[in-house]
């Protein structure tokens, strides 16, 4: 059975009483039009902002200067603020524009953004422009005849009676709606991705810079080392030991080198053209410290900011999506109701189609009830309903990772600076035990060895503090990544 019902055009003469029949049981349809199937949307308890925690189980919160909205509504951190070197803001306004993750998810928005419109257009009837004609004999001995026809068409519109097609455009809006945080979503990542390239990227400088120093002052050791074995004055043990330490120095060196330009190409991918291209070469060397390229990351923002996170939001519009879901599932137990109607001329004769007085209307409004669908409608329902479970589970799945994230960078970032004292301390005093080393190796009462173990010992603490100071920054992005910053 097809929904669409054959039109007639009705003789100009049809009665006036059956005409106004015909526009009141329309009226009456229109205005019953919307006992949507349904349910309001209401967001789980577990994501209520009282199921929420009050507080980070960290240590001290911070103020927030300028973290709220004018409406007084707590708001995440903007990367405008949070980058403090100018540098890293033209790379990231570069990626912005450029970066190809980025634009595929905003074009998959404007994608999602038409089928919208497409269900929007779908309550609305279409109407066409025709022209028919036919010719046909209805017994042996009859004479052909001709029928035309001209004028507007309404092909079969369905009356959404029961809410079927608003469901169906709820759905396509929750699913939308999701494409454009999925939108900031990745705007988020990129941002956070480019800082975290940026900071590897100089942490990496810095240990080319130190490894260079040490390779030079162990070279000219292995100088002094040799020329003190030629002269009697060294063992072979003590020349081994420093020429060991120049070639591990030489190792470090050119492993970081391949680190450098594997960073350089990660971060070219990232800001969408070479970085010589975003930024002057002599801007890619370090300059001052680069953990002060980032602010950190306020923590005076009550927990249920995390609800502002777009990929928290995205799948809440999934859930949205998947709650109208049922209301198009439910709706089609009911009957579906359509009309179609034309207005236009018909002529028995092509040359009288537009003569005035052939004008006419035909209005054919359609009932149908499934009956009998093999249980396709049940298992429709049922799908629904689970895809509906399934979003409330993904839903809270979000907001708990987003709690995990935010607890875990909080908890290493009190562990980082920790960790950072103490690195500094320790090359602090490795650094003072090769001056003493030194000072006893001049004066006769230590050996090489003893030297070359405490330049080995200072070398491996200034590396592990730059590590360290590498971390604490990355813990600063890792942090602005998990409050949901913008």
């Amino acid at each position: 059975m097809t929904d669409r019902v054959p039109v007639r055009l009705a003789a100009p003469g049809r009665p006036k009483g059956l005409r106004l029949r015909a526009l009141a049981t329309a009226s009456a349809l229109l205005f019953l039009a919307g006992c949507s199937q349904m349910e309001p949307y209401q967001r789980p308890a577990s994501a209520s902002p009282d199921a929420l925690p009050t507080a980070w189980p960290t240590a001290p919160v911070v103020a927030v200067p300028g973290a709220a909205s004018a409406s007084g509504t707590p708001q995440a951190l903007r990367w405008q603020d949070w980058i403090t070197d100018a540098r890293l803001r033209t790379l990231v306004d570069s990626a912005l524009a450029n970066n190809r993750d980025a634009r595929i998810a905003a074009l998959q928005a404007r994608q999602l953004q038409a089928q919208l419109q497409i269900r929007e257009a779908a309550r609305l009837p279409s109407v066409n422009a025709g022209v028919t004609g036919s010719r046909q004999t209805v017994g042996e001995n009859e004479p052909l005849r001709s029928e035309y026809t001209a004028g507007l068409q309404v092909p079969s519109w369905e009356i959404d009676f029961f809410g079927r097609l608003a469901s169906l455009r709820d759905a396509a809006l929750g699913q939308y709606l999701a494409s454009e945080e999925a939108v900031r979503s990745a705007q988020l990542s990129l941002v956070s991705s480019v800082a975290s390239g940026w900071l590897g990227l100089q942490a990496t400088d810095a240990q080319l810079a130190l490894t260079r120093q040490t390779l030079a002052s162990r070279e000219e050791a292995l100088r002094l080392v040799r020329l003190r074995y030629d002269n009697g004055a060294a063992s072979a043990l003590d020349l081994r030991q420093a020429e060991s330490l120049a070639e591990t120095a030489r190792v470090a060196l050119a492993q970081q080198q391949r680190q450098r330009a594997q960073q350089v190409n990660a971060l070219t991918l990232l800001v969408g053209q070479p970085l010589n291209e975003a930024l002057p070469a002599q801007a890619l060397q370090p300059q001052g410290d680069a953990l002060a390229a980032v602010a950190e990351v306020p923590v005076g923002l009550p927990s249920v900011v995390l609800l502002e996170r777009p990929d928290i939001r995205a799948a809440e519009q999934q859930l949205m999506a998947a709650n109208a879901q049922i209301g198009a599932a439910r709706a089609a137990f009911f009957p579906r109701i359509s009309l179609t109607a034309s207005f236009g001329s018909a002529s028995s004769e092509l040359s009288g189609l537009l003569r005035g007085g052939s004008w006419g209307w035909a209005l054919a409004p359609q009932a149908l009830l499934p009956l009998f669908d093999g249980g396709a409608n049940r298992a429709g329902l049922e799908s629904a309903q689970a895809g509906r479970e399934l979003a409330v589970a993904q839903y809270e799945r979000a907001i708990q990772s987003a709690f995990r994230e935010v607890n875990d960078a909080l908890m290493g970032r009190g562990a980082l600076e920790e960790e950072l004292r103490a690195q500094q301390a320790l090359a602090n005093a490795e650094s003072e035990r090769l001056r003493l080393s030194e000072l006893r190796l001049r004066e006769g009462v230590a050996s090489q060895l003893e030297v070359l173990d405490a330049q080995r010992s200072l070398f491996a603490a200034q590396q592990a503090l730059l590590q360290t100071r590498f971390a604490l920054a990355q813990n600063r992005v890792d942090l602005y990544r998990a409050t949901g910053g913008y």
